[in-house]
């Protein structure tokens, strides 16, 4: 190999270096973005080719740059799929992250935590795209109006104006309630389980708010969500859910563990059959009771979960050992 060949070969492997150093950040922005970890991995492999087929010498700020790409990968995706998902209305839903997942990202503040939560992610479905990427840069990332006016190819008063839009719509959706003590959230938690295991309808209710709601994605068998809109009929639906029968464990492919674990940021139970997730709960916490439940089975929806909670330590003891 002749000394050029050579130095171009040691050029494409410290480039190669630099956009891994980013990948982690840039597989968190798209996250973020597209609610989806499998959409995340594949806007950030198609950065790579970008990435690739640049010419760097050119590229003076490779955070930016990438970030810029990543970015409008991310907003062509989401306009592209808008039309799918409103023919699929209904059908949606967050994937979730099992905590320590480096594509949450940055949880320095309270803003950027909530910013990965299922619950804003789910909001953030009524955003446009652009009102979408100036939250999430904003919020999650801290770019100024300027840095995002630059990155969007907009104006620093439109990023200003997207931002008071996404704010306020996202605002008005969610229910308040602030940060919960982990302790607490983890109890609250576990007497929901044991209240439906062991089939205490009352128990269940008093758990829930007066407004609570629960969405469940039906393992991934029916077309649409399915959604619960009052304590009673959520009580009742969990004491059925969670009632473990024959047929959910040939469903499952075995008997599960339940274990409780922290799924983006919030409480969750996560069923095992020996190390492989069959299923999740996870629950939105407001003023000490349950606001929200989410029930996620579909395989598809927990790749990524799965894949992490192999190489995960779960926090203690399974709540029940054989479900």
């Amino acid at each position: 190999m002749d000394s050029i060949a050579a130095d171009q070969v040691a050029t494409d492997r410290f480039d190669a270096e630099r956009f891994e150093v980013s990948r982690n950040r840039l597989a968190s922005l798209a996250y973020r973005l597209l609610g989806s970890a499998a959409d995340a991995e594949d806007a950030v492999q198609d950065a790579f080719l970008h990435w690739q087929a640049a010419d760097r010498r050119r590229i003076r700020v490779p955070e930016a740059w990438l970030t810029r790409i990543v970015t409008n990968l991310c907003l062509d995706r989401l306009r592209s799929a808008r039309a799918r998902r409103e023919r699929a209305a209904g059908a949606w839903l967050p994937e979730p992250l099992l905590a320590g997942d480096p594509m949450l990202g940055p949880a320095d503040t309270f803003e950027q935590r909530e910013s990965v939560s299922l619950a804003v992610l789910t909001l953030m479905e009524r955003l446009s795209p652009l009102e979408r990427a100036v939250y999430v840069l904003r919020e999650a990332f801290s770019y100024s109006h300027a840095e995002i006016a630059e990155l969007l190819g907009i104006t620093e008063s439109a990023s200003q104006q997207h931002l008071h839009r996404a704010r306020r719509r996202v605002t008005a959706a969610r229910r308040r309630g602030g940060e919960v003590d982990p302790e607490s959230a983890r109890r609250i938690v576990e007497e929901f389980l044991a209240a439906a295991f062991s089939g205490r309808t009352e128990r269940l209710v008093a758990l829930l708010t007066d407004d609570a709601t629960a969405v469940s994605d039906g393992a991934g068998l029916t077309g649409t969500l399915l959604r619960y809109d009052t304590p009673e009929r959520i009580a009742a639906v969990a004491r059925a859910g969670f009632k473990p029968t024959p047929a959910k464990r040939r469903l499952a492919g075995g008997t599960s563990a339940v274990h409780y674990a922290r799924v983006n940021g919030a409480p969750a139970l996560v069923f095992v059959v020996g190390d492989r997730v069959v299923g999740a709960a996870t629950f939105d916490i407001a003023g000490g009771r349950i606001a929200t439940v989410r029930g996620i089975a579909a395989p598809a929806r927990l790749t990524r979960l799965a894949e992490t909670w192999q190489q995960h330590e779960p926090e203690g003891s399974p709540l029940i050992a054989r479900w």
